[in-house]
């Protein structure tokens, strides 16, 4: 697919990378696989294959600060140039764990934690295993592991770069993995590709990332804080290249992010579903963090893609009329008659009118069910969320961040006040801040936001103000929930292939 060429939000203007950021354009190897498309056709693509490259000349750990890069050559039998082609740049991240591509022998090879060092105690508080923690579901590339290889096939060059997680821990007992890390790897991985225009296969200016669940909030975050001041001092910490960290577009899904408000979020979009074993939340917690909610999202004063202005009062009626009944009315449409009248019978919440869906918004509640997390759903009274990981410090491996939860601990904190890097730390990790707050006009202006329907990690509030946070500000929106899907879902990968060709303005060149 072609497109009216758009320009970069930052052009690649530094002076040229040195020393050990100076990428090797001879050192690949060359490998072929098969593809196979949306439509079941298969593709045979050779391509040139980079090994595991460090990407800061200051490494605190380079197994997982550093990144691969596959390039195709030849599709099909027909030798293909990417020298101009869109970059994707995929990472692989999943609860905010670690993510390392060391050992990736090929492209959409990288993985998550498991790595040495990168495992809690089963049990401990912030493990991955913790009832409330958000389990590393994206651990060899999730929802967007096909898109790697789609990518590819589709003539662009795939760039999978590794990253610092939360467990991650030296033998000082120091967690060197926590927040702002993985953002500030992220960053440095861009700088490097961008320090290397002309040397590294891909159109630089073109970058687009993607991620799922918290790789799909790293995108986001990506996206939302290009070229930031914020995080200088970190990324001259670890030798990032002097170079700009803007990306062109963003791809997220089912992002995990803006985490100061998320207990609030959850408790307004799932307080009243029981959790998986039947029971009901502490109600006067649920309605406390429902209260929180309620005034962040009028200080928001965000407006919906349809104009309405979004509060606590009305977004129930937005998120039926803008996501789901679509959603469900997609999904019906594609169905068989035979098929639908089978769904329809089984799901009588659903009115079928004149080929569209509708329903209520306590019926549709109802019909997802179990929530899946306690309340509160992220920075939990007794740490044991791996938020709570995220936020650790030093030798403390779980940290509250939100007044509320520390007011209510049950894990014998004796603190009285949030640490006094909270605040900073948390602007860091929300792409709110640089869409809302302090709106950066060199983030990215191209957004895909995916969500499944039944995706009850986090609250359906946070995808959808992250899309009209950014429609407000101008930019594209293309954002659809899957209807009946969970975590993690990517039901229309080839949608997306074909929406980074129309946005960059590519047109796949045969090489003469």
């Amino acid at each position: 697919m072609g497109g009216i060429a758009l320009s970069a939000q930052a052009s690649d203007t530094s002076s040229p990378a040195s020393g050990s950021l100076v990428f090797d354009p001879d050192a690949y190897n060359k490998l072929t696989t098969t593809v196979t498309d949306t439509d079941g056709d298969e593709h045979s693509v050779t391509y040139h294959f980079w090994k595991a490259i460090t990407y800061v000349a200051d490494p605190v750990d380079a197994t997982y600060q550093s990144l691969i890069v596959s390039a195709p050559v030849e599709i099909d039998g027909e030798s293909v140039d990417a020298s101009n082609a869109p970059i994707l740049l995929a990472n692989s991240v999943g609860g905010y764990m670690p993510s390392s591509v060391a050992d990736a022998t090929g492209v959409g090879a990288g993985g998550g934690g498991g790595m040495p060092g990168g495992t809690l105690p089963s049990g401990a508080a912030g493990a991955s295993a913790a009832p409330n923690a958000n389990e590393n579901t994206n651990a060899t590339g999730g929802a967007t592991s096909s898109n790697q290889l789609l990518a590819l096939a589709a003539g662009y060059v795939v760039i999978e770069p590794g990253a610092r997680g939360r467990t991650l821990k030296n033998s000082d007992g120091e967690y060197y993995g926590v927040a702002p890390a993985a953002i500030v790897d992220l960053k440095a991985a861009v700088r490097y590709i961008r320090s290397n225009k002309g040397r590294i296969p891909g159109n630089t200016d073109r970058i687009v990332s993607a991620g799922t669940s918290a790789g799909g909030a790293l995108s986001a975050l990506l996206g939302a804080s290009g070229d930031s001041p914020l995080y200088d001092k970190l990324l001259k910490e670890i030798g990032a290249a002097d170079a700009s960290d803007a990306i062109f577009a963003t791809g997220a899904w089912c992002p995990i992010t803006d985490l100061d408000h998320a207990d609030g979020a959850y408790e307004w979009n799932w307080g009243s579903n029981a959790t998986g074993s039947g029971s009901t939340v502490d109600q006067t917690v649920s309605k406390a963090l429902r209260a929180q909610f309620a005034e962040y999202q009028a200080g928001l004063r965000l407006k919906g893609l349809d104009g309405t202005r979004l509060t606590a009062r009305n977004y129930d009626a937005y998120l039926v009329e803008q996501y789901l009944e679509p959603s469900a009315t997609r999904y019906l449409t594609n169905l068989s008659d035979s098929d639908r009248t089978t769904y329809l019978a089984s799901n009588t919440f659903i009115t079928w009118k004149n080929g569209k869906a509708s329903f209520s918004w306590d019926d549709f509640l109802t019909h997802v069910g179990a929530r899946k997390k306690t309340a509160p759903a992220f920075d939990a009274f007794d740490l044991s969320a791996g938020e709570n990981n995220l936020f650790g410090k030093g030798t403390a491996e779980t940290r509250h961040f939100t007044a509320y939860s520390l007011k209510h601990d049950t894990s014998g904190a004796t603190a009285k006040r949030l640490d006094s890097d909270i605040p900073e730390v948390l602007r860091l990790m929300n792409p709110m801040h640089f869409l809302v707050d302090q709106p950066n006009q060199a983030r990215t202006k191209h957004w895909w936001i995916r969500l499944g329907t039944n995706d009850s990690d986090t609250s359906h509030t946070v995808s959808a103000n992250l899309a009209a946070a950014a429609h407000t500000l101008g930019d594209d929106v293309n954002h659809l929930y899957y209807w009946d899907e969970g975590h993690g879902a990517n039901t229309d990968p080839g949608d997306f292939i074909a929406w980074i060709a129309k946005v960059t303005g590519h047109r796949a060149k045969a090489k003469k």
